[in-house]
């Protein structure tokens, strides 16, 4: 074990109640601060920490809380933060968002979420091993603050990650869009869904970390300019919102596309039913007539043979036809009917 850092892990030897996350409570002791990452823990093991550090109850109550609003409250001593970030894994038909609370003193760090942001967990494994020596010493050799910069930039460099998928998700819909034998209206509605999840993660994001700046500073080393990495993590964030912006207007494009062409789809269906419909409607006329059980020229009453035994249906299919004929003479004339 090298001196100067020491890690501790505790794990429950059970399962949560209602999820698969184990419950890890990480300790990591730095040179300069201590940082507690706190993955899916019980009630106890923050007031225990809360005692400790002299948290406000409220913020307890905030970080206990599966959903809470982003937020940011300032203490003398410290200040508690709240973050949203996509989690790693999304069910079908649930939209739903990882919060990540953040406690941070100019000793301590406390960092409390579900274990399910994949980026945040895997800093932790780094931080309590060997593994990436060098990433290891420069985030834990100096301050509080520039751990938090670390843990934020992991995950805002995720969601550009997920940022960037979707415009792989449009490149496919694009195709789709003009390939009329695959339905795309389902896809298109669930991407929207995504794009609006994360435009409403990543505008409120852009907020909270330009108010962490402020706060920052009284908890980073004199000779540090943490505004300038902070300011990096905005510019990810900037072209995070953007990206989702134009993918929105993109996404507005596809759908009144889809529309369009399933409205001349249909049309075009509609158009055909109506010229064979308006074709028939001759023959079904006459057969309506000579369905009725009355005398009528030609009918069963009467048996003209000058064409043969089947005069009378020939002079019917004639008389059903030739109506038939010189309306789609007609309807192609005025362009109703294309090649």
């Amino acid at each position: 074990m090298r001196k100067g850092f020491i890690s501790n892990r505790l794990r429950s030897g059970r399962k949560s109640i209602g999820s698969s996350i184990e419950k890890k409570i990480e300790t990591i002791q730095a040179e300069k601060f201590v940082w507690v990452d706190l993955q899916n823990p019980d009630r106890n093991d923050v007031e225990k920490l809360a005692k400790k550090y002299n948290f406000n109850a409220l913020n307890i109550e905030d970080c206990m809380t599966k959903f809470e609003l982003p937020k940011l409250d300032s203490y003398d001593d410290h200040f508690f933060v709240i973050l949203h970030f996509p989690p790693l894994t999304q069910k079908v038909g649930i939209s739903k968002n990882s919060q990540l609370s953040i406690f941070i003193g100019k000793d301590f760090l406390v960092t409390v979420h579900q274990g399910d942001l994949k980026p945040l967990v895997e800093l932790v494994d780094i931080c309590k091993s060997n593994s990436d020596e060098q990433r290891k010493n420069r985030i834990l050799q100096k301050s509080s603050g520039l751990l938090l910069h670390e843990i934020i930039d992991v995950l805002v460099d995720d969601l550009l990650h997920t940022s960037r998928k979707i415009i792989a998700n449009l490149d496919e819909i694009e195709d789709r869009v003009f390939d009329e034998t695959k339905p795309v209206a389902r896809s298109i509605a669930l991407l929207r869904r995504e794009i609006n999840r994360l435009r409403r993660i990543a505008n409120p994001l852009k907020k909270f970390v330009l108010e962490i700046t402020k706060n920052v500073k009284k908890f980073s080393e004199r000779e540090e300019d943490l505004s300038l990495y902070f300011d990096d993590v905005i510019d990810h964030i900037d072209k995070v919102i953007e990206t989702l912006e134009e993918s929105r207007e993109t996404m507005e494009i596809y759908k009144d596309t889809d529309f369009v062409l399933s409205t001349e789809k249909t049309n075009k269906v509609l158009a055909v039913l109506t010229i064979i419909f308006t074709l028939a409607i001759p023959a079904t006329v006459i057969g309506t007539f000579y369905g009725m059980n009355v005398n009528l020229p030609g009918g069963i009453g009467e048996n003209p043979m000058f064409l043969g035994p089947f005069t009378t249906f020939i002079v019917m299919i004639l008389a059903s036809a030739i109506p038939a004929i010189m309306m789609f003479t007609y309807f192609k004339k005025l362009g109703w009917i294309n090649n």
